[in-house]
């Protein structure tokens, strides 16, 4: 909604100068093709449905009472999953409220955070809203991190992996470098896609005492209704998450979230399974785009980062809506010539390569 100035009166001076994330839209069309937003095109383990079923069955108390503020069970179920100690695990409402507590707790500092010209679009709202300074740094002409860039004094360094909205895997590698180059700063690797096609730095944590690794159900879990995320590090860092988290909103997850998100750990085979669909639809679709003539950077997430040489993006994107097709643009500098396209099911993505075929290619 338009507020005016006068209106503005009643705001807080910080909160006036706030540049709020703008999340992809969800528009109510008939037979609409939604690639915009990299929900996962298929739905979450048959027993998400039973765990929330089970929870309804008892619904004497299950509205009525707070839920367990510590997420006990779901902390377990994560745990056992990625293969760390119970203690190593901080959970939240959704991937960006832990990515909030995570700014909150480790970034308000003298120096610098450092993370990527282009990069999720989030950081620097975050970094507006708590007061972070920060110090952006440009990928190479091929959309890739530079590890050199990152050695260099700072208050900590966030990176997105696979990168958002380039679809860019930086490689364990490369991210063990950052952490051996910056070992009196926090590293934040932010895996939301990481089931796609790329290596966890789960497996550094033990390593590390300065890596915080954070995560999400909403992608690779088909679980983005119900908003579960979680961070892992060493104990010392989840107790400054956990106490940014009692000092904000002590009961963050409600009871249909945990059970649902428990059961959904607890189902691997499901979850591996879902994913191999997702990627091996990944690959077809960048064939089939790669012979309508367009340049699709290497992906290792449920979704594509593409330009057409031929035709401008934003027009693009455009005639694909007026076909009920809806992907991603980014009208900002370096990327406003892409597109971001969400992997669909098979038949999804067949819709969207006859469309540009047979409609607006021909």
């Amino acid at each position: 909604m338009n507020v005016t100035t006068e209106q503005m009166r009643f705001w807080s001076p910080e909160v006036r100068e706030l540049e709020p994330y703008t999340p992809g839209e969800q528009p109510k069309i008939q037979n609409l093709l939604k690639l915009n937003t990299n929900e996962n095109p298929y739905p979450p383990s048959p027993k998400v449905v039973e765990a929330v079923q089970a929870v309804l069955a008892n619904s004497a108390d299950v509205l009525r009472l707070y839920p367990d503020p510590d997420a006990t069970a779901l902390k377990q179920a994560i745990a056992k999953q990625q293969h760390v100690p119970v203690e190593n695990v901080f959970v939240g409402n959704g991937s960006d409220e832990v990515l909030a507590h995570i700014f909150k707790a480790f970034f308000v500092q003298e120096l610098p955070v450092l993370y990527p010209d282009i990069t999720y679009s989030f950081y620097p709202v975050y970094s507006q809203f708590f007061g972070v300074k920060t110090k952006v740094l440009p990928l190479n002409d091929d959309f890739e991190i530079l590890v050199d860039d990152y050695k260099q004094p700072n208050g900590g360094i966030i990176i997105t992996n696979p990168n958002a909205p380039t679809s860019i895997d930086l490689g364990i590698d490369a991210i063990e470098a950052i952490l051996q180059a910056n070992p009196d700063s926090v590293v934040v690797i932010d895996e939301a896609y990481v089931d796609f096609g790329a290596e966890s730095a789960v497996k550094l944590v033990e390593k590390y005492d300065n890596l915080v690794v954070c995560q999400t159900t909403s992608k690779s879990r088909s679980l983005a209704g119900l908003r579960v995320g979680f961070a892992i590090a060493q104990p010392h860092l989840i107790a400054a998450l956990e106490a940014v988290k009692n000092s904000f909103n002590s009961y963050p997850i409600d009871r249909f979230a945990i059970a649902a998100a428990v059961a959904s750990f607890e189902d691997q085979e499901y979850f591996e399974a879902q994913n191999k669909k997702v990627i091996a639809g990944r690959e077809k679709l960048v064939t089939q785009l790669a012979e309508l003539g367009f340049k699709v950077l290497p992906s290792s997430a449920n979704f594509i980062f593409a330009s057409l040489p031929s035709k401008d993006a934003a027009e693009l994107a455009s005639e694909l809506r007026e076909r009920g097709i809806i992907v991603r643009y980014f009208n900002k500098p370096r990327i406003n010539q892409f597109l971001r396209i969400t992997i669909g099911t098979d038949e999804q993505n067949q819709r969207l390569v006859d469309t540009l075929k047979n409609d607006i290619l021909a």
